[in-house]
């Protein structure tokens, strides 16, 4: 089996090494991780980490929380370490976060658009954090991204939100939520969305899927995230990992499958 984990904040596991995540992940059959970036002060850590190990991709951007450290010489050393390294297959994880501080709201769209900006300019994808913004996030979608493919992480909406995101031609990530008991909104949009606009995921070292739930994620789990949604679909959870593989190496240009 080849699965992607399409999100994995590698860099941020504590409890075992970095060779340690990546056997584990092969031997569930996870063969590719890519690392998204938060913090400013990790682009270039990210970019190491694509260098060094060969399962590893790179999506380098600055996350909504920390939209108040953007200067606009990020948007020079993106540009330039995206360039250099192939290995940099997007811009992430950006986007709006209205969960935690609703102060400086303003500030993350107009980091968001700028970040939006720089991915079209590279012609990379866009891997897009949204957390109770989901109108502002695809309204600014909708006027300023110009060819980019988007990716919804760790989609938290309804159905019906899906549908819309669908319709503007974005794609769906889901990760551990979906295994969880009472997330009633992440399994139907599991039953629901095309598995041709799916994507894989496990946000580890967060969101550890069950029978794990409370301990550190890793990407081995994103096997446990296809078998679920496998179940939930009454199909196989090879067809599941064949077809996300598939949209995830389309959507990042990592190479034959």
């Amino acid at each position: 089996m080849n699965i992607v984990d399409t999100h994995s904040h590698v860099d941020m596991i504590e409890g075992i090494t970095t060779e340690e995540v990546i056997q584990n992940a092969h031997d569930a059959g996870v063969n590719n991780i890519i690392l998204p970036c938060a913090y400013p002060r990790d682009i270039e850590k990210i970019n190491e980490f694509t260098l060094k190990y060969k399962e590893f991709y790179g999506l380098l951007g600055v996350h909504p929380s920390e939209a108040r450290d953007w200067t606009d010489d990020l948007y020079d050393k993106i540009r330039v370490l995206a360039a250099e390294n192939k290995k940099i297959v997007g811009i992430g994880e950006i986007g709006l976060d209205y969960y935690w501080d609703k102060s400086f709201n303003d500030i993350q769209q107009e980091v968001f658009i700028k970040q939006i900006r720089l991915a079209n300019e590279l012609n990379l994808p866009i891997c897009v954090h949204d957390r109770e913004a989901h109108l502002d996030t695809l309204n600014i979608l909708k006027e300023h991204n110009h060819g980019s493919k988007v990716v919804m992480h760790c989609f938290s909406g309804s159905v019906e939100f899906m549908r819309e995101c669908l319709n503007a031609g974005l794609y769906i990530a889901l990760g551990g939520v979906v295994t969880f008991k009472n997330a009633v909104k992440s399994k139907e949009v599991a039953r629901e969305v095309p598995l041709e606009k799916l994507l894989l995921e496990t946000d580890a070292p967060y969101l550890t899927p069950v029978p794990f739930r409370g301990k550190e994620n890793q990407p081995s789990y994103t096997r446990l995230v296809a078998e679920e949604i496998a179940n939930l679909r009454a199909i196989s959870v090879e067809e599941v990992a064949s077809q996300t593989t598939r949209n995830a190496h389309e959507i990042y240009n990592l190479g034959e499958i």
